[in-house]
């Protein structure tokens, strides 16, 4: 799931750099690469992925 969102907001962030938008202050190529990272940082963690660590 989280990686899922990953793929998706580093395309947003390609297409945005190759284009040269800007959307407002806040979501700019930068954001949009850090949340990238987020996700992936929460993908391989576990969460989203499903399943429960043993003894839980």
């Amino acid at each position: 799931m989280f990686a899922l969102a990953a793929a998706l907001l580093f395309v947003l962030a390609l297409v945005f750099e190759i284009a040269g938008v800007a959307v407002g202050g806040v979501l700019t190529v930068t954001t949009l690469a850090v949340a990238g990272l987020v996700c992936v940082a929460l993908h391989l963690m576990g969460l989203g992925a499903g399943w429960k660590p043993l003894g839980k």
